[in-house]
């Protein structure tokens, strides 16, 4: 599977951005896609998760109410809106997918196998 995401930029605070993944490859609806983000001197932190037919998602307590992901299995592609953009929010965003994810390892790096390469995001004060 080859990911490709797109539709970072820069932003004022309180804005919103919709980011997007391509994914190209394997059957897309086997595998389950996550967002991911890595800020300045930041480790990569989970961001979102879907299930592999998007009935199910969660994520992060830092983004809920603010950020929803969302996937088009006819399309092989996969959303992060992101609404009420804050500068803390500020980093590099990944698309992952995993084709053994579960809802109790969604938030764990090492349960998706193939990577995007990602795009930027600039949140400014």
């Amino acid at each position: 599977v080859q990911l490709q995401a797109s539709g970072g930029g820069l932003v004022q605070a309180g804005g919103s951005l919709r980011l997007s993944c391509a994914a190209s490859g394997r059957t897309f609806s086997s595998y389950a896609m996550g967002w991911f983000r890595q800020g300045p001197g930041k480790d990569r932190e989970f961001v979102a998760h879907s299930g592999r037919y998007g009935a199910s998602t969660n994520s992060a307590d830092s983004v809920k109410g603010r950020f929803t992901i969302s996937r088009d299995n006819a399309k092989n592609m996969v959303y992060l809106q992101m609404n009420s953009l804050k500068p803390e929010d500020t980093a590099t965003y990944y698309c992952a997918a995993g084709a053994r994810v579960i809802s109790t390892t969604a938030r764990m790096i090492t349960s998706y196998d193939y990577w995007g390469q990602g795009t930027q995001v600039t949140v400014s004060s």
